[in-house]
């Protein structure tokens, strides 16, 4: 545990909390954290707010005590949330830790991380599309998750990534089209759902022309129209 040791500028008190097995008392630490980031970005003072933010990722996010993992990802969103438009300048700080914890063999943890992950792009919007690749392949493990809440929680994420490109016209598809190849093989009926999804959404943004990269899918697409499933057939 990382109780006794001096992380300041969080004090012994958010440290202790953080720890906490209560959600309550997390939360209320995440409070403290945010008030901490938000006199921070006040003074302009980025060194302290990446100190906190690394504080949060390496003793707490990728701690081997579960509840410390749960003290950090849900201070990390506070992070994000006290940051509001500043947020951008620190993303791959912010989100790296996050998508670790959705390979967390707890479904709690995975929940969790959803959650905190939804609070990091909310705030973020568009400045989270150069960050897309990564996003999406996090997502796309959590859409075959076989936890029923942490599968809605990652489709509550997906919704809200779905409404950011399509409202951007700073969407990379030449980057994201080799992974969007790669993952188009997937046996699992729910990963086919999610990467047909994506398609349909990414064929109805004005700006993108999807039909130049036909070519790139159209192997996977028919694999995908040989599944036991009408409904995945029928997308």
């Amino acid at each position: 545990m990382n109780t006794e040791r001096d992380l300041s500028p969080l004090t012994p008190n958010i440290v202790r909390a953080l720890n906490d097995k209560m959600y309550e008392k997390r939360k209320v630490a995440a409070l403290e954290i945010e008030k901490l980031v938000r006199e921070f970005v006040a003074q302009n003072n980025a060194a302290q707010i990446k100190h906190v933010i690394l504080i949060l990722s390496q003793e707490f996010a990728l701690s081997q005590h579960p509840h410390s993992r749960k003290g950090g990802l849900i201070g990390l969103a506070a992070c994000s949330i006290a940051l509001g438009k500043d947020s951008g300048q620190y993303l791959r700080e912010l989100i790296e830790p996050v998508l670790t914890c959705f390979n967390d063999a707890d479904s709690r943890l995975r929940y969790y991380a959803c959650e905190a992950l939804y609070n990091i792009v909310k705030v973020a919007r568009g400045a989270v599309l150069p960050h897309f690749n990564v996003l999406f392949d996090g997502l796309s493990k959590l859409a075959a998750d076989p936890d029923p809440n942490v599968k809605s929680g990652s489709e509550l994420l997906d919704r809200l990534l779905k409404d950011i490109v399509t409202e951007s016209n700073k969407f990379d598809l030449v980057g994201f089209v080799p992974l969007l190849r790669e993952r188009i093989y997937s046996n699992n009926q729910y990963a086919r759902q999610f990467i047909i999804s994506w398609i349909l959404v990414l064929e109805n943004v004005p700006d993108i022309n999807l039909l130049e990269y036909l070519p790139e899918i159209l192997d996977g697409l028919f694999q995908i129209l040989g599944d036991n499933s009408k409904e995945i057939r029928k997308m």
